[in-house]
């Protein structure tokens, strides 16, 4: 496989998944959909507002680049396929079933893979949805965001609760029998009960869903909320963090990563795959990919993206050519690799497993990290045994021991 003249799959970067003639790698495929009904005040996302021409321009750009990459990953098994935006659920039904019939068609899916879609309430009917899931999707992400109508408004969000709900319960009728909801905490003048309202408002439901990825609002710079607010103190943020776990677990819901909750066997595996650092690649603009540790990006600028895959005459020479010329390709070396291995994996509350670190590095933990291992310990922040994890207090404290294992 070649990226900007670089053969990646020969590239001599220490990994240890070689490839196997007799069972293939594990690969997950992004698929982002850049555009919106209208921006949301705190959105930070590659994300914009879009004609119907400009969103049937961008799937069939997307179908191209599709076509010719898919050459690439012929030796891998595609576990999990992700459409995130924007607003995914803003395609036509026929546009969705083309980009998931392309990806069929050219990649070795699994029987058994995860197929997420977010979807936004107010962008869905009953009849998209079931068109969604006749087209493959298994695996449904709702941006609901807060269940106060106040509050919706607030953030710029173009539905309201009872929209949410029409939409939830629309998905079960269809079949969807696994659905993330996702929640905003922290929220300018959100107090504490505000927020336990809306946690509560989804235990209301019948069934109730089966995933919760409940964040904490970061107000970026750049957004309109950035001029507008400032953020919530770190001591009520913990306390919202605190009574989300406490709320949820009385539910059957484990917490398996900082922000998301599951019930038994609901994690999400697509999420799973950045957070262990395993293989992906993305398509479309901004995507990005991880592939023998090596990452690259496509270009940002949809202008760009549309004219190269959407030009007939460049067909067979296209190769690269949407790609990010602001951040090139790059093959990570042993110190990035060891960073994120630590700040992502630590993630989740299962922790890092020390005999991991030494298979994927020949080397032990304890001679990297050993004196970092041990001021965290004395600090309460991580626990120190066969496996690294975080604490309590290094959940609630979880940037700043990030921020240690940086070499």
């Amino acid at each position: 496989m070649k990226k900007n003249n670089i053969d990646i799959l020969s590239t001599n970067t220490g990994y240890k998944n070689t490839l196997s003639c007799r069972e293939k790698r594990q690969l997950s495929v992004y698929i982002h959909i850049p555009f919106c009904v209208k921006k949301c005040l705190y959105c930070d996302f590659l994300s914009m507002e879009s004609s119907e021409e400009m969103r049937e321009n961008y799937v069939q750009a997307l179908l191209m680049e599709i076509e010719l990459e898919s050459e690439n990953y012929k030796d891998y098994k595609i576990s999990t396929i992700f459409l995130g935006g924007g607003t995914p659920s803003l395609l036509t039904p026929l546009q969705l079933n083309n980009v998931l019939c392309k990806l069929k068609n050219r990649l070795d899916i699994s029987e058994e893979a995860e197929i997420t879609m977010e979807i936004n309430p107010g962008t869905v009917t009953r009849e998209t949805l079931e068109a969604f899931f006749e087209s493959g999707v298994n695996r449904l992400s709702i941006g609901l965001q807060s269940a106060n109508d106040q509050e919706l408004k607030k953030l710029g969000r173009i539905h309201n609760f009872q929209d949410f709900l029409s939409s939830y319960h629309w998905a079960k009728e269809v079949g969807f029998t696994n659905i993330n909801v996702d929640l905003i905490s922290s929220l300018p003048d959100q107090t504490v009960e505000d927020y336990e309202k809306s946690l509560m408002a989804l235990m209301e439901l019948n069934p109730r869903p089966q995933h919760i990825s409940a964040y904490s609002l970061i107000i970026e710079e750049g957004t309109p909320f950035f001029d507008m607010y400032t953020e919530m103190e770190e001591e009520q943020d913990r306390n919202l963090y605190e009574l989300t776990e406490k709320i949820l677990k009385n539910y059957g819901y484990h917490r398996y990563e900082i922000s998301n909750y599951a019930l038994k066997n609901k994690e999400c595996l697509h999420n799973i795959t950045y957070w262990k650092r395993k293989e992906y690649v993305g398509f479309g603009i901004g995507a990005a990919s991880l592939i023998n540790e090596t990452r690259w990006c496509n270009t940002r600028k949809i202008d760009r993206y549309l004219s190269v895959l959407n030009n007939q005459k460049l067909k067979g020479s296209t190769h690269g050519l949407w790609k990010n010329e602001e951040e090139p390709l790059e093959i990570l070396s042993e110190k990035d690799r060891m960073e994120e291995f630590m700040f992502l994996g630590l993630r989740m509350m299962e922790g890092i497993c020390k005999k991991d670190f030494h298979l994927n590095f020949d080397v032990s933990i304890e001679v990297v990290y050993g004196e970092t291992l041990k001021t965290l310990e004395a600090e309460k922040l991580l626990v120190n045994g066969e496996k690294v994890l975080l604490t309590k207090r290094g959940i609630d404290l979880s940037n700043y021991v990030f921020g240690k294992f940086m070499l």
